[in-house]
């Protein structure tokens, strides 16, 4: 596909790694947002989140001017044939959609846009928006192109997701429109390689004959479904790890071995069993409660999804207990070391973070905490209790520690040999949040283990 002008509206995680890869792949890329010191980071040639590989190839691409910040939509909308909008979409104290940014951004675009461009919707959205978003392009005389192509990332490994997809989704009810969006995944695809060695990253997959993703076409309505029923179905994947392991600690089973054999049986797979503190972050919470409420605006009950959400708000409450039990029922000047404030391993987001959840808990029960992530202390600052302690390193939150509580599935944490919490730590309480300690090796060296479900 010859080099062409492109505007990706919203530099979060989504746009960012959206107009980067894009850019990458020689296409003149405006990365657009009102957000002045995210822009800041940008034109200095870096990521204002973590994200493996994401900043040797931002500074590349704005070396070579390939890649554009701008706040300015009249200076980079006009001059683009494709505009992705990837703004946020919060969710309502309701648990339906917040589309303010998704119509304010089709509205400011609409207006400055040129003919036959493409207007490409990216952000995660109910089923139907994009027939809403439509009613606001007709009101401008010219001929603008509407394709849904909902995203697939996950934090932590988007540039990993994006080069070796599994599937691209594309839908609209112009047909030439929706394969020229294609043509631009498959401008990306062709230069996957160097990407890749600039991001110094490997590809996933060990077959690398058969590592091609799959060009989904569907109707626009589709498009929009998939996205959240593929969240809403991982997320029930996890609630449901989750409440077999409540069974699991309440007849000696351990639910490491129940999941390793269930996700053997290749019609169900191993992935997203992992039963633990819960999911968080900023898509499946809202995702899901955005399904609830958009089945429901439609008188369709959801009983499965709702369920699922309510499992999952139990579970840091449930370790907290398990916590206060193991320790007396006080935590009075109990002091706790808490490892992992990130929602999940490999990203810098606290968005609705199991582990800032069970470190506030504890701190609003007495307990003296001290907290440590290896990406993530300055992002949890502004959510943690006020008394919670941010630490340097795991070594400084354990030390004299009563009990340690592991609440990220970080490699670094992980890979902590058991006599660092025994030679640190008074205490002798290990409660491992996310299951990724040896629980043999732990009550071997006299220490107390306490897991998920094990």
């Amino acid at each position: 596909m010859a080099n062409t002008t492109i505007t990706v509206i919203g530099a979060g995680y989504v746009g960012l790694t959206t107009a980067t890869l894009l850019a990458e792949a020689g296409h003149t890329t405006y990365v657009l947002d009102i957000n002045q010191q995210r822009l800041q980071a940008i034109k200095e040639g870096r990521s204002f989140f973590f994200e493996e590989g994401i900043n040797p190839l931002i500074k590349h691409a704005i070396d070579n001017k390939k890649l554009i910040p701008t706040d300015s939509y009249e200076d980079s909308i006009p001059h683009s044939q494709f505009v992705f909008s990837c703004v946020g979409t919060p969710d309502n104290p309701d648990g339906s959609s917040n589309l303010t940014y998704v119509f304010a951004a089709a509205e400011q675009a609409s207006r400055l846009m040129a003919a036959n461009s493409i207007y490409i919707q990216k952000s995660t959205v109910p089923v139907g928006t994009g027939e809403r978003v439509k009613e606001q392009f007709a009101k401008i005389k010219k001929k603008v192109a509407y394709v849904s192509n909902p995203e697939f990332l996950r934090e932590g490994t988007a540039i990993t997701d994006t080069l070796w997809f599994d599937r691209i989704v594309a839908g609209g009810n112009d047909k030439k429109s929706v394969s020229k969006v294609m043509d631009l995944y498959k401008s990306v695809e062709s230069r996957r390689a160097e990407i890749a060695k600039r991001a110094g990253i490997q590809s996933p997959k060990t077959d690398t004959k058969n590592d091609k993703g799959a060009y989904i076409i569907t109707n626009r309505n589709s498009a929009e479904l998939i996205k959240v029923t593929a969240n809403a179905f991982l997320a029930l994947k996890i609630s449901f790890a989750n409440s077999i392991a409540k069974l699991a600690d309440q007849t000696g089973a351990d639910v490491n071995e129940v999941m390793d054999a269930v996700g053997a049986d290749r019609r169900i797979g191993r992935a997203f069993l992992n039963a633990g503190r819960g999911y968080g972050g900023g898509c499946f919470p809202k995702d899901v409660s955005g399904l609830i409420a958009s089945a429901q605006e439609r008188g369709v009950d959801m009983p499965i999804m709702t369920a699922a959400t309510d499992v999952n708000e139990t579970m840091p409450g449930y370790i907290a207990e398990k916590i206060k039990k193991a320790l007396g029922d006080n935590l009075s000047q109990k002091r706790i070391a808490v490892l992992g404030l990130a929602f999940k391993a490999g990203t810098s987001d606290v968005r609705r973070s199991p582990g800032i959840k069970l470190a506030n808990v504890l701190a609003k029960n007495g307990a003296k905490v001290f907290a440590y992530d290896p990406q993530a202390n300055e992002e949890a600052r502004k959510d943690i209790h006020r008394s919670i302690e941010l630490c340097n390193s795991y070594e400084e939150a354990l030390q004299d520690a009563d009990a340690v509580l592991i609440s990220t599935e970080w490699p670094e944490f992980a890979a902590i040999k058991i006599d660092v919490f025994k030679n640190l730590m008074r205490g002798t309480l290990v409660v491992d949040a996310v299951n990724i300690i040896n629980k043999q090796a732990v009550e071997k060296i006299d220490l107390r283990h306490i897991g998920v479900g094990r």
